[in-house]
């Protein structure tokens, strides 16, 4: 029973190994669980499994891969094998050699500033040989490499990555829900929503960049991206909208349109000068659709987002049921505390209601292979608007 449970062990953790080469966790990281994998030392067994379910197989699977990555990963095992006096494998050493003598031209890759990375979101753990095939989800996502130099709606955040656990570990609370993202960036979140089932799912981003690329991602993940509103095709089970909504400036008239059931937002606390607009965004799409005691009047937009028909204000709602207020769920890591107490502020005054559920809606550890993501410190805020 011993060894059975060793060997399951063993297993898993090359199941986290893989998946930490695919997402292109740091090195660093990556060499930790090959030492995991082989019980302190990174032996033969180990980098047979990285030499070929890691290094060959992308090769394989004509997968796009950066090159400075392989290589990076491929000096950094050989010099923890020789460091603890381990045999080095041949091949690890010919790969090596070939990457560093190869005709491919690095100043070409540099020029790319966008990376593929493959999340695999492990929600079962595998407890057999067939271990590899646990991953129920790996979700492609084209990132940025120049994340400090503007390209911040390209990266792949840790509250981007909370979020899609809370989806996945909570499928019901967003399943057959019309559900609408405020910063969408990569396009991860969305992706999770799609896959829960979400009834109808609206990306938005106020960078033109950055929803080029949340396309370019939903397409990679096998979902239709759509921006036409003449063209909308909601009934399509693979059809995410994807808008240009910078925040400064969206129409008030138009956010009242949308009527979502579950906004959501990860990361976007972050500049002071965009919180008001931020705060306004909210108010406006979480604000309750009114009832009104009589017919509402055209153009009167007081009366636009009433809940009620005539019959059911007459007493019959057989048909018809007052839809239920919305609520967002912003995922945020606190970096400024003088920031985050301003849009505690201001969406007090706004009569939004902001409260820390994260103690209570903790979603499951479906990332555990990924060392480089803390997920301690993303905080979970559900946010709903206080009736008057």
């Amino acid at each position: 029973m011993g060894d059975a449970g060793t060997h399951d062990a063993c297993s898993l953790n090359l199941l986290y190994l893989r998946s930490s080469f695919l997402a292109m966790e740091p090195a660093d990281h990556f060499i930790s669980l090959a030492r995991q994998s082989g019980g302190g030392s990174i032996t033969e067994r180990v980098q047979t499994f990285i030499l070929e379910h890691c290094i060959n197989s992308i090769e394989d699977e004509g997968t796009v891969y950066n090159l400075t990555y392989i290589k990076n990963i491929l000096k950094k095992v050989i010099t923890a094998a020789e460091s603890t006096h381990d045999v080095v494998l041949e091949g690890l050493y010919e790969r090596l050699a070939y990457y560093l003598t190869s005709h491919m031209d690095d100043d070409l890759l540099k020029e790319r500033s966008r990376i593929c990375r493959q999340i695999s979101f492990l929600c079962s753990s595998g407890h057999d040989n067939k271990c590899l095939s646990s991953m129920n989800l790996v979700v492609p996502l084209q990132c940025s490499l120049n994340m400090l130099e503007g390209d911040t709606g390209c990266a792949l955040w840790p509250s981007s990555l909370f979020l899609s656990e809370l989806i996945l570990s909570y499928p019901m609370t967003f399943s057959n829900k019309f559900c609408f993202e405020v910063g969408s960036g990569v396009g991860l979140v969305g992706i999770m929503l799609k896959h829960v089932g979400a009834s109808k799912v609206i990306l938005t981003d106020g960078d033109m960049s950055t929803l080029a690329n949340m396309k370019l991602n939903l397409e990679l993940n096998h979902l239709a991206s759509e921006t036409m509103a003449s063209q909308r095709t909601y009934e399509s089970p693979n059809m995410v909208e994807c808008k240009h909504l910078p925040w400064e400036s969206a129409s008030e008239s138009e956010l009242q349109t949308y009527h979502p059931d579950i906004v959501l937002g990860a990361d976007i606390i972050y500049d002071p000068l965009y919180v008001p607009y931020l705060i306004r965004v909210l108010s406006i799409l979480l604000k309750p659709l009114k009832f009104c005691s009589s017919e509402p009047k055209e153009g009167d937009m007081s009366c636009y987002r009433c809940t009620q028909s005539t019959e059911d204000r007459n007493g019959d709602n057989s048909q018809n049921e007052a839809k239920e207020a919305p609520n967002a769920y912003i995922a945020t890591v606190i970096r400024n505390l003088e920031t985050f107490n301003y849009f505690l502020r201001l969406a007090a005054e706004a009569s939004l209601s902001v409260l820390d559920v994260t103690a209570t809606m903790k979603p499951k550890n479906l990332l555990p292979y990924m060392l480089s993501y803390d997920r301690s410190t993303v905080h979970l805020y559900k946010v709903s608007f206080l009736c008057t």
